[in-house]
């Protein structure tokens, strides 16, 4: 043993790390010390490890889990630029939950205290008349934590089909048929408008088979809508939207055509957690045109 290392109790001090935390960031790889003494055990680390256990100790205070850190500080040592990545992708992440969770709590005060309906002149229902479509689609039974899994695989499906098949037209959507909730599975029907409904009835027949796709003609429809940022489509919080439209939908006097939708307009994966991607929709009529 050399005399510039540091015993376990000098080297928590300069870290900002208890000796816990130094035993347990042992056990977990994330900072090994330079020597550990074979009769006593007495963990001993170099003066250049305080930088690691500085960023270890700064990573934690962002409630970065061990596995992360360790792939973090471990680039860090080789490549600074994806260690950066790494955290801004990880932080970004963070961001999207909490915003989330902002909406949600705004959600369940509305809900707590009797004043849901105040919720809902944060939304702005407007109509669009959309021209009748071919859809190619596939239809399934699916729970409501099931669902965004479910809807960015779908969705993913069938734009690659409606490409080779002249390519999309429109806004994807997702049309539920019946209840999703915790406790009831629909079902939800995602669909992609396509060019050429020759080519999407035999792309369904010959390659569509295993995820039940199917092709329909979706006629043209007056929709009531309101539209959401991405931090307001997570269940249950994106319920104030829905109801917001059906609030709008009595106070107008009108009937509904139709299930009601989600139509997504943005790209998912590029959109922030305040940005609008979704069109919360029904489809309505007036009962005096019928």
């Amino acid at each position: 043993m050399t005399d510039d290392l540091l015993a376990i109790g000098a080297f928590a001090a300069r870290s900002r790390l208890s000796p816990k935390a130094l035993r347990l960031y042992d056990r977990l790889g994330l900072l090994a010390p330079a020597y550990v003494a074979e009769t006593t055990g007495y963990r001993y680390y170099r003066a250049d490890q305080v930088e690691r256990a500085r960023t270890v100790a700064l990573l934690r205070r962002l409630d970065m889990p061990l596995t992360r850190i360790a792939e973090v500080v471990a680039a860090g040592e080789s490549d600074g630029v994806r260690a950066s990545a790494l955290l801004a992708g990880y932080w970004a992440g963070v961001e999207e939950r909490i915003a989330a969770q902002r909406t949600l709590a705004e959600y369940l005060r509305g809900r707590l205290s009797g004043r849901s309906s105040e919720m809902y002149g944060k939304f702005v229902v407007e109509t669009v008349d959309v021209p009748e479509q071919v859809l190619i689609t596939e239809k399934r039974h699916v729970l409501a934590e099931e669902l965004p899994a479910w809807i960015g695989a779908s969705l993913g499906r069938l734009e690659t089909a409606a490409r080779e098949c002249g390519g999309t037209p429109g806004a994807p959507f997702v049309v539920y048929h019946a209840e999703v909730s915790p406790e009831s599975d629909g079902p939800a029907e995602a669909c992609v408008p396509v060019a050429d409904e020759h080519a999407a009835r035999a792309w369904a027949g010959e390659q569509g088979r295993a995820w039940q796709t199917g092709v329909r003609v979706e006629p043209a429809r007056r929709l009531a809508y309101t539209r959401t940022t991405k931090a307001q489509v997570a269940h249950p919080q994106i319920l104030a939207a829905f109801e917001a439209v059906e609030a709008w939908v009595a106070a107008q006097g009108l009937e509904y055509a139709g299930p009601c939708r989600e139509v997504y307009f943005a790209d998912w994966d590029a959109a922030g957690p305040e940005d609008p991607v979704c069109d919360v929709a029904f489809p309505v009529r007036d009962p005096a045109e019928a």
